[in-house]
C-alpha cells in the first residue's frame, strides 16, 4: 500500500518517493488518507460520468 501512495506522491504531488516515506507515520497516515479520498471522489465522478453518457 505504502508503495502505491508513494508512487501517487510522486506523480500528483511531485514529490520524491523517500519524501512520503521519511514522513513521521502521523503525517503518513493523513496523506494516505487525502490520497484515498480523493480516489473515491475520483471513482463515484467517473460512475456518474458514465451514467450520464449512456442517456
Amino acid at each position: 500500500m505504502e508503495a502505491n501512495i508513494a508512487y501517487y506522491c510522486l506523480h500528483k504531488f511531485h514529490r520524491w518517493p523517500h519524501e512520503f516515506l521519511d514522513l513521521e507515520v502521523q503525517e503518513r497516515a493523513y496523506v494516505v488518507a487525502a490520497v484515498q479520498i480523493k480516489l473515491e471522489k475520483n471513482k463515484k465522478e467517473a460512475q456518474k460520468a458514465k451514467k450520464g453518457r449512456k442517456r
